[in-house]
């Protein structure tokens, strides 16, 4: 028998159908989870508020104290690429949703632009197998897009892609904590660098390699687009005892790794870099997963950063 669920999503009523209530079997991170309709503005809010835990969610995650042993911490960082190349093994290019919302969320895609059919030049850091790069090809035709992944696999799987172009798009595999992008890519080139769910997965002892990496190829003047796990998202709650790695930091069954954002770690990290922050907040929603009846909360940092002109620069202009 079909039992339903009734939830409210920011004063919107929403029923869910599903003869299995319980949640065991859903994703470790909960990527799979689907939204109540297409990215709605209706359905979220952003400010600088980090989200309110319950009383038991706070007495929760204030017992999980104890962390992976160094030893294993150690073997995780080690084959930190060989996870991730079997997870896009095992879930091909099925796992992550296209991304559609990257141009109404992030205006620079189009704004950053002097005149109307300017070519752009972008990078996608992390691009896994193109879920954000090919929408924004087939939605903009003046656009040329570096990608690059640490993943060997999720590489190939691009260079596959129907829509992969040499003429519209280069893409190489790349470990942005110690490959020079300027290996492949011009100093001072870039108008846009996307950094979406990227960041999360790197250990934040390197995640400012990341950041000074990027910033070479950067245009003076042009902006970083970031988006990423924020504080108490509900992944970060359902993760069990003895997967924490450190403070907000998390490794899943599959060894792949996870970090929950603070709207005040990420100013400090890009800000320690020599970026100057345009837009840094919070991101909260509900979201509807249909097979398990389940409404939980998600958060995301959504967050704009800009490499400064030099003084020359300026005098120049």
């Amino acid at each position: 028998m079909l039992k339903t669920t009734h939830c409210y999503v920011f004063g919107i009523h929403v029923s869910v159908k599903n003869s299995r209530m319980s949640h065991e079997n859903t994703s470790t991170d909960c990527l799979n989870l689907i939204t109540t309709s297409t990215e709605d503005d209706a359905l979220q809010k952003k400010g600088r508020s980090a989200r309110i835990l319950s009383p038991e969610e706070a007495e929760r995650l204030a017992k999980d104290k104890v962390l992976v042993t160094d030893f294993k911490q150690l073997k995780l960082e080690e084959e930190a690429q060989k996870n991730w190349d079997l997870f896009y093994k095992r879930n091909s290019t099925n796992f992550f949703k296209d991304r559609h919302w990257t141009t109404r969320e992030f205006q620079e895609l189009k704004a950053c632009r002097e005149f109307e059919d300017q070519k752009l030049t972008i990078l996608e850091a992390g691009c896994g197998v193109g879920n954000c790069l090919f929408p924004l090809l087939e939605e903009d035709l003046n656009i040329f897009a570096y990608a690059c992944d640490f993943s060997p696999r999720a590489v190939e799987y691009v260079k596959k892609n129907s829509l992969y172009s040499t003429e519209r798009c280069k893409v190489f595999q790349c470990d942005l904590t110690k490959d020079d992008l300027t290996d492949n890519i011009p100093a001072d080139s870039v108008d846009v660098v996307t950094l979406i769910f990227v960041l999360s997965a790197i250990h934040p002892d390197k995640m400012h390699l990341v950041l000074k990496n990027i910033y070479k190829v950067l245009k003076p003047g042009k902006c970083v687009l970031f988006r990423d796990y924020g504080l108490y998202d509900h992944a970060m709650l359902r993760f069990k005892s003895g997967s924490k790695l450190g403070e907000n930091f998390y490794v899943r069954q599959d060894g792949t790794r996870s970090y929950f954002f603070t709207e005040e770690f990420l100013s400090q990290l890009f800000m320690a870099e020599g970026y100057e922050q345009v837009v840094n907040e919070y991101v909260q929603r509900e979201t509807v997963n249909r097979k398990e009846g389940l409404c939980v909360p998600r958060v995301f940092l959504q967050s704009k950063f800009r490499k400064p002109f030099t003084k020359t620069e300026v005098l120049a202009d």
